[in-house]
Order: C-alpha cells, then sequence, then structure tokens
C-alpha cells in the first residue's frame, strides 16, 4: 500500500512539473500549436525511474491537463491523437529503462533510446493528427503527410535534443532521481 500511495505522489508531482515546464516555452512559427519545451521530461523521469506504467499514466495525467489548461480543439479524435495519447505515448520509453547501478555509457545510450523512442511516438501522434485533421492547411502542391511531419518534427526534434541533454546531466548528477533504487 505504501508503495503505491507514492507511486501515485510521484506521478502527480511529476504531472504537475510537466504542465509547469509546458508554460515556459519556445514558441516558434507554429500556428496550429507545438513549441519547444521540456514539459516531457517527467514523463522520461517516471518512465526511467518506476517503469513503463509509472511513465504511461504520467504521460496520460499530462495530456489531459493540457486539454484542460491550454487546448487546441479541432475535431473530437485530433484532441486524442494530441493531448492523451500524444503525451501517453512518451511514458513508453520505459522500455528502454536504465538502472542507476548501470554504467554511466551504458545510462546514456538507454536515456537517447528511450527519449528516442517516446519522442517519434509522440511525433507519430501529431503527424496522424496533422494528416487527418490540418490536411487543409498544407501550401498548394505539398502532401498533407510531408507538411504535418515537417511542421510537427520542427519542434519535436529540439525538444528531443534538449531533453537528452537534460536527462544525461540529470542521471550523472543525480542518477537516484532518473532511475531510482
Amino acid at each position: 500500500m505504501r508503495n503505491r500511495n507514492l507511486l501515485i505522489a510521484e506521478v502527480a508531482i511529476m504531472a504537475a512539473l510537466g504542465i509547469i515546464l509546458g508554460f515556459i516555452k519556445l514558441s516558434g512559427p507554429w500556428a496550429f500549436g507545438g513549441s519547444v519545451s521540456l514539459e516531457m521530461v517527467p514523463i522520461f523521469i517516471m518512465a526511467f525511474r518506476r517503469g513503463l506504467f509509472a511513465g504511461v499514466l504520467t504521460g496520460m495525467l499530462i495530456g489531459l491537463l493540457q486539454l484542460l489548461i491550454n487546448p487546441y480543439i479541432y475535431y473530437f479524435l485530433q484532441v486524442i491523437l494530441d493531448y492523451p495519447l500524444a503525451f501517453l505515448v512518451v511514458g513508453l520509453a520505459g522500455l528502454a529503462r536504465p538502472k542507476w547501478s548501470d554504467s554511466f555509457g551504458k545510462r546514456v545510450l538507454l536515456i537517447i533510446a528511450g527519449t528516442f523512442i517516446g519522442s517519434i511516438l509522440r511525433l507519430a501522434s501529431h503527424v496522424i493528427s496533422g494528416v487527418a485533421f490540418f490536411a487543409d492547411q498544407a501550401p498548394e502542391g505539398t502532401p498533407a503527410f510531408t507538411y504535418s511531419f515537417m511542421y510537427n518534427f520542427s519542434y519535436i526534434a529540439p525538444t528531443f535534443i534538449l531533453t537528452v541533454i537534460l536527462l544525461v546531466l540529470l542521471s550523472k548528477t543525480a542518477p537516484k532521481l532518473v532511475h531510482g533504487e
């Protein structure tokens, strides 16, 4: 019971941290949503610290909270793809869960792999949403897939890079925070 309560508390704290980090963002040319921020970092921390279930739960909670706080609603299915599903799949980074007892080099490789898994799956969710619901926004002559991929890649890629850097630094300076015990 104690472990369950501790897990619930950690998920809640990390979800709140994700929302706060989502407010600190680099906005750019993204007219239909998207920004460079560190809101995925708490999801990755939970996925690496507590495993797949905790990562997915934290991601889903952050996605739902983002939907409540700052929604961009176009269609019902777009809401699912761009909010709970897009952040839920980030938690699948737990598939590459490093241990704090691993060598630093192995932790770095697993952090990069897990962060890549979560980021590419989030990108896929946003791209599908873009193709299905925002194709009419593509410049004339540009295929919907190309437009959606480039639009979403333009903020997911820098977010991935910043997230990896921060997680590697945290893994070096506070490995028990990122990897648990």
